[in-house]
């Protein structure tokens, strides 16, 4: 158990390092945005292609995390949507309240699960990627389009494009193509892809905990402690019940617990600033869960080995 943790103590380690990098001006603001787009369009499929090329998948435990992650962001979505009437707020952070509650950072999820559960929890975590990207996406852009600032539609041609040049979906897709079709490594091809994806942990760690921001955390405690405690107390044991529930092993369960238990996504603040949604809120949304996760997922790693 000692170990299980110690391997999760760095991921959060590099996270603090990212943060105090930005703070302490080490690199000009300019700078984080160009290696956040390295991070996500080359390194990160240079690490998702080859885990997911080289898996397992013949047993049932990828359907079954898949299932539950999604089927767990569609129930916490649509609790979110019938509870609107009762939830004081305008639009715009109405819809930051809603990504906050089923987005997840990748950037974290990843590194946690190599941590614990080694290339095999990767390779289901990468699965589990690729079923919840269109869900969240589509989820997360028609409230928006409904509630934001802009309130402009979007077209379900412009929202298939969007997915489609998300480079962290296309990437688990690749590798699920190449997996089903049982393709062999390629000489040089498998190598330079294990290169890229030596980098993208460590270099993605640093980046989220360069993007965090507290401003509006102490301005708005309330909306985000509410959002914070469905993110990281709901929807872990969720996703963890439902993997149970569809029949999923112990490296699913545990795989989707921590899915469920990852924080609020970077990608969210991002969309929100596009789409006319709560910027500022979604940025402390993001920001708060991310400091909660290292406090919850150690105690729901502990539940998890006692069951």
């Amino acid at each position: 158990m000692g170990g299980l943790f110690a391997g999760v103590l760095p991921v959060f380690a590099l996270i603090a390092i990212g943060y105090g990098l930005r703070k302490s001006d080490f690199l000009p603001d300019a700078t984080w945005r160009p290696i956040e787009k390295l991070s996500i369009n080359l390194l990160y499929p240079g690490f998702l292609v080859p885990s997911i090329w080289g898996a397992d998948l013949s047993g049932g435990s990828a359907g079954a995390a898949a299932a539950s992650a999604v089927v767990a962001v569609i129930i916490v979505g649509t609790c979110a949507l019938l509870a609107k009437p009762l939830i004081r707020l305008e639009g715009p952070a109405y819809t930051s309240v809603f990504q906050g509650v089923i987005r997840w950072n990748s950037f974290v999820f990843l590194p946690v699960i190599q941590a614990v559960f080694g290339a095999e929890g990767l390779a289901l975590a990468a699965v589990m990627i690729a079923c919840i990207i269109p869900v969240t996406n589509i989820a997360c852009v028609a409230v928006l389009a409904r509630w934001g600032a802009d309130q402009r539609g979007v077209s379900p041609l412009a929202l298939t494009k969007a997915m489609l040049a998300n480079p962290i979906l296309v990437a688990c897709l690749t590798g699920l193509v190449l997996n089903f079709l049982r393709v062999p490594p390629i000489p040089g091809v498998s190598e330079t892809l294990e290169l890229l994806g030596g980098a993208a942990l460590p270099l993605g760690l640093i980046v989220a905990g360069a993007g965090l921001s507290f401003a509006e955390v102490a301005r708005r405690k309330w909306t985000v402690a509410a959002v914070t405690f469905v993110k990281l107390g709901v929807m872990p044991p969720l996703m963890w019940g439902l993997c149970i529930l569809f029949g999923g092993d112990q490296l699913a369960q545990g795989t989707a617990l921590l899915c469920g238990a990852a924080p609020g996504a970077a990608a969210a603040y991002l969309l929100a600033r596009q789409m006319g949604g709560d910027a500022p809120l979604m940025a402390g949304i993001v920001a708060l869960t991310t400091v909660g996760s290292a406090l919850s997922i150690p105690i729901l790693l502990t539940l998890f080995h006692l069951v």
